[in-house]
C-alpha cells in the first residue's frame, strides 16, 4: 500500500522558509513586465492550472531521490515512460533514478479522467513545466548559498554545479520546503536541440513484468489474508431477484460470506475456484423476473433515428456564389460495440477502521472515489482509490463497476482484502458499450470537381456515463435502495462526444453539420476509445473517396484540394510517399488501395493512413496486407511509444471495422463470449505496419492515443471498395457483407 505524503503547509508560511522561497522565486522566474491591470492573470500550463503547487508534481528527498506524480492512469499508452523521460530531461537527472507515481487519491493531483488523448497535453505539459521550474529553484538556492549569480550555475546528474566546480546534490538543496510554491505561467524550458532523453526510443518501463509473468495488473494482486469474490449478475437489464435460498451455498467449502443487497448478489471464498463454484451454485439458486425491453436490432438506422433527439446545428458556413452540379448522398452506420477487454475487469478493496481502500483499473480515481463514497454513504475522504493497471481497456469498461462491487463486499468483511474478478460473460454482457451511430451525408460538386456544399448529420447517444455519482455503477443500481442512473448529457465541443470530429477539417464554401443527440439509451453505453470520432471520420473519409470517384480525381489529390492546414498536408503527403502511392495506380488482382486522414478532435494529433487490402472473392474474407501511417503529434517524447500507439490504433480499428458488433434479443445481450463477439485474431494481423513520425521540436504535445482509429477504418473501407468495386457503409464490414455485395 502506498504511503501518503503529508505536507505541513503552516510551516511553509512561517519564518525563514517563506522568505527564502520569495527571494528565490524572483531570481528563478524572471518574467516579462506585468500585464495591464485589466488583463486576466495568465494561468500556468497544462494541469498545473488545477494543481499549481510544484511539490504536487515533483518530490525530491533528502537522499536526492526524485518522484514524479501524475493524476493520470497508465492504460498501456506508455505515458509513464514518457513522463519519466520528460522529468529526467528537464531536471537533469538519470532516467533510471526517477520514480513515477500514477493516479492515487491520496498522493496525486485530481486530473479527472484519463481520456480523450489528453494525458500528454495536460499532465505531460504540467510535469515538463514543473520540472523546469524546480530545476530553476534548485539553481537559485545554490546561487543564494554562494551569493553568486544564478546564470553562472549549471545542472547535471541530479546536482547543481557552481562555477568553481563545487557540487550541490538536489537532496542537499530542498530544505525549508522550497518546492512548495505555486507554478509560474512561464517556464525556462530546455532548448529541444540539447535534449538527451526526450526524443529517444527509451524502452517502456511497464513492459518487462507483462512479458515475463510478473505482477503487472490489478488481476495479479495478492494481499495477505485476501479472499476471492464473485458477483452473480442479473440475466438481463432490469431483472428483479425474486427468490434465492443461500443456505446450501453458505455451507460450501471455503465460503466466507454470501452478500445480498436487493438485486446485488455475491459470494466470497478463501480460494478463487471455490468462489467460482459457489457463484455457479448461487446463480442456480437465484430466481429472476425478466421483462423484455430491448429494441429490434434488424434495422439500426430506423431504430436510432426514430428515437427522440435534441437537435443542434454545430457548424454552418454559407456562400451563395458556390453552386453544385453533381450531388451524392450516403448513410453510414455503426453498431453497439464492446471494449472486448482480454482480461475481464477486476478490483481489490479493503475496509479498515471505517476507511475503504480500493485498487482499481479505473480511468478516473477521483470520480470513482466520489461514486463509491456516495454508494457507501460515507464522506469521500474516507475512501481511497489507487490506480493499478488492468489487462486491456481504452474507455469505460467494467473497471468502475468491479471497484464498486469490491467496496460493497469489503464493507461486509471488515479488515479483509477482497478481490473481485468478473467472468467473461459478465464483461461482455454488462460492460457499457460503445454507442451505435448513424450518419447521413450529402454533398455537391461544382463544374471543376470541387465540393461546393457539404451536409452532415449524426445521430448518437451520449458517449460518457462514467462515474462521478453512484448511479453510474451497477452495484449501486442493484442495491435494495438503488441509485438512479444519471440523465445522459452530451459532451460539449470542442472535445465533443457523438459529434467529435463531425465538423470537417476540410474547407467547403457551404457546409452544415447537425448533431442529433439521443438521450434514451436502449442498451448500457459509455465511453469507448475515440468516442464518436471513430465513426464520424469513417463516414467523412469514406464519403470523400466516393466524391473523389464522382469527380474522377485521385483520392489524395482530392483531399489536398480541400485542405489548407499545412501540417495536415504534410501528414497526407508523408503517408502517401511512404506507401508509394501513385496517381492512377491499379492494385494487384483481388487487392485494393485505400487512404484516409483526420486530425483528432480537430485540435490534437494529425494522422493519415494508406492501406492495401486483399479480398477473397469466393468467401468475401478481407485481409489487411499492409498499412502505412504518418503522424504529427507535436514534440515527440518517445518515438517508439508513439509508434506503439499508432500500430495499436490500426489493429484495434481493424478489429472494430471488420468483425465487432454487440448482439441482443428483446431481453438479453447475446454476444457474451469470443464466439458470439469475434475480434481480430493473430492470424489476421497485417504483414507489415509502417509508422512515419513528423516531429515538431518545441511545439506543444498533441494527444495521439486516439488519432488513428477513424483514419484506419475509412482507409480499410476505401481499400475494400477499391478491390471489389462495391461500397459498404454499414459497420462492421464482415466477410458475409462483402460476399453479398460482390454477388449482388
Amino acid at each position: 500500500m502506498n504511503v501518503p505524503v503529508i505536507l505541513d503547509r503552516r510551516r511553509v508560511l512561517a519564518g525563514g522558509g517563506a522568505l527564502i522561497v520569495s527571494f528565490s522565486m524572483s531570481d528563478a522566474f524572471a518574467q516579462d513586465q506585468a500585464a495591464p491591470a485589466s488583463a486576466p492573470a495568465p494561468s500556468p500550463p497544462g494541469s498545473l492550472k488545477g494543481e499549481p503547487y510544484l511539490d504536487s508534481w515533483i518530490r525530491i528527498d533528502a537522499d536526492g531521490g526524485v518522484t514524479v506524480f501524475t493524476g493520470k492512469s497508465e492504460l498501456g499508452q506508455g505515458f509513464k515512460t514518457a513522463f519519466q523521460q520528460i522529468a529526467a530531461e528537464e531536471l537533469d537527472v538519470p532516467f533510471a533514478s526517477l520514480k513515477v507515481v500514477t493516479a492515487d487519491t491520496r498522493r496525486t493531483a485530481n486530473e479527472g479522467y484519463t481520456s480523450g488523448s489528453n494525458s500528454m497535453k495536460d499532465s505531460g505539459t504540467a510535469i515538463q513545466n514543473a520540472a523546469a521550474q524546480v530545476r530553476e529553484l534548485l539553481v537559485a538556492e545554490a546561487a543564494r548559498r554562494l551569493n553568486l549569480p544564478a546564470e553562472n550555475f549549471r545542472t547535471e546528474n541530479g546536482a547543481v554545479i557552481a562555477p568553481d566546480g563545487q557540487r550541490f546534490g538536489y537532496g542537499d538543496l530542498v530544505a525549508d520546503d522550497i518546492l512548495h510554491v505555486q507554478a509560474q505561467p512561464k517556464s525556462r524550458l530546455k532548448d529541444p536541440s540539447t535534449y538527451k532523453v526526450m526524443g529517444q526510443p527509451v524502452p517502456r518501463v511497464d513492459i518487462p513484468a507483462k512479458v515475463t509473468g510478473g505482477a503487472a495488473y490489478v488481476q495479479d494482486m495478492r494481499l495477505p489474508g485476501m479472499v476471492h469474490a464473485r458477483v452473480v449478475r442479473p440475466p438481463s437489464y432490469g431483472a428483479q431477484l425474486t427468490e434465492c435460498d443461500t443456505s446450501a451455498v453458505e455451507k460450501l467449502p471455503g465460503v466466507v460470506k454470501v452478500v445480498r443487497n436487493g438485486n446485488f448478489l455475491a459470494v466470497a471464498a478463501e480460494k478463487e475456484f471455490q468462489a467460482i463454484k459457489a457463484m455457479r451454485a448461487l446463480s442456480a439458486a437465484a430466481k429472476w423476473k425478466e421483462t423484455p425491453g430491448l429494441p429490434k436490432q434488424d434495422d439500426l438506422p430506423r431504430m436510432l433515428t426514430s428515437l427522440p433527439s435534441k437537435d443542434s446545428i454545430i457548424f454552418e458556413r454559407n456562400d451563395p456564389s458556390a453552386v453544385g452540379q453533381k450531388t451524392l448522398e450516403a448513410t453510414y452506420t455503426r453498431p453497439y460495440q464492446s471494449h472486448g477487454s482480454i482480461g475481464p475487469s477486476c478490483a481489490v478493496a479493503q475496509s479498515v477502521n471505517d476507511a475503504m481502500t480500493v485498487w482499481s483499473h479505473t480511468q478516473g480515481v477521483y470520480p470513482d472515489r466520489q461514486g463509491i463514497a456516495e454508494m457507501l454513504r460515507v464522506p469521500p475522504a474516507s475512501v481511497r482509490l489507487i490506480h493499478v493497471e488492468g489487462s486491456g481497456c481504452y474507455g469505460h469498461n467494467g473497471a468502475d463497476d468491479a471497484a464498486a462491487d469490491a467496496a460493497l463486499i469489503a464493507r461486509e468483511l471488515p479488515g479483509v482484502p477482497v478481490r473481485v474478478q468478473w467472468m467473461r460473460e459478465q464483461e461482455h454482457g454488462w460492460e457499457p458499450f460503445g454507442p451505435a451511430m448513424v450518419t447521413k451525408l450529402k454533398a455537391s460538386l461544382n463544374g471543376s470537381g470541387a465540393i461546393s456544399s457539404w451536409n452532415f448529420e449524426v445521430w448518437s447517444n451520449t458517449h460518457s456515463m462514467r462515474p462521478g455519482g453512484a448511479g453510474s455503477m451497477l452495484a449501486a443500481q442493484h442495491m435494495a435502495q438503488p441509485f438512479a442512473v444519471p440523465a445522459a448529457k452530451p459532451i460539449p465541443l470542442p472535445e465533443g462526444g457523438g459529434d467529435r470530429n463531425a465538423i470537417p477539417i476540410y474547407k467547403f464554401p457551404n457546409a452544415q453539420v447537425v448533431h442529433h443527440f439521443i438521450p434514451a439509451m436502449p442498451v448500457r453505453i459509455s465511453a469507448m476509445r475515440a468516442l464518436g470520432a471513430y465513426h464520424n471520420v469513417f463516414s467523412i473519409e469514406s464519403f470523400m473517396d466516393e466524391l473523389a470517384g464522382l469527380a474522377d480525381t485521385d483520392p489524395i489529390e482530392f483531399r489536398l484540394r480541400h485542405l489548407d492546414d499545412p501540417r495536415g498536408r504534410d501528414v497526407i503527403e508523408k503517408a502517401a510517399q511512404g506507401f508509394g502511392w501513385q496517381k492512377g495506380q491499379k492494385a494487384p488482382p483481388d487487392r485494393g488501395f485505400g487512404f484516409a486522414f483526420a486530425r483528432y478532435k480537430n485540435l490534437a494529433a494529425y494522422c493519415a493512413i494508406a492501406t492495401e487490402v486483399e479480398v477473397n472473392r469466393e468467401t468475401g474474407r478481407p485481409r489487411l496486407v499492409r498499412a502505412v501511417a504518418a503522424v504529427d503529434s507535436g514534440q515527440v517524447v518517445n518515438p517508439d511509444g508513439l509508434i506503439n500507439q499508432i500500430e495499436g490504433a490500426i489493429l484495434q480499428s481493424m478489429s472494430w471495422t471488420l468483425y465487432e458488433a454487440v448482439t441482443f434479443d428483446d431481453t438479453r445481450i447475446t454476444s457474451i463470449d469470443w464466439q458470439t463477439y469475434p475480434i481480430l485474431r493473430f492470424n489476421s494481423v497485417p504483414e507489415n505496419i509502417e509508422v512515419h513520425i513528423i516531429n515538431r521540436p518545441g511545439l506543444p504535445f498533441l494527444g495521439s492515443g486516439e488519432t488513428g482509429q477513424g483514419p484506419a477504418a475509412a482507409s480499410i473501407a476505401n481499400a475494400i471498395a477499391n478491390a471489389t468495386g462495391k461500397r459498404l457503409r454499414d459497420l462492421p464490414l464482415t466477410r458475409k457483407k462483402i460476399k453479398d455485395a460482390i454477388d449482388a
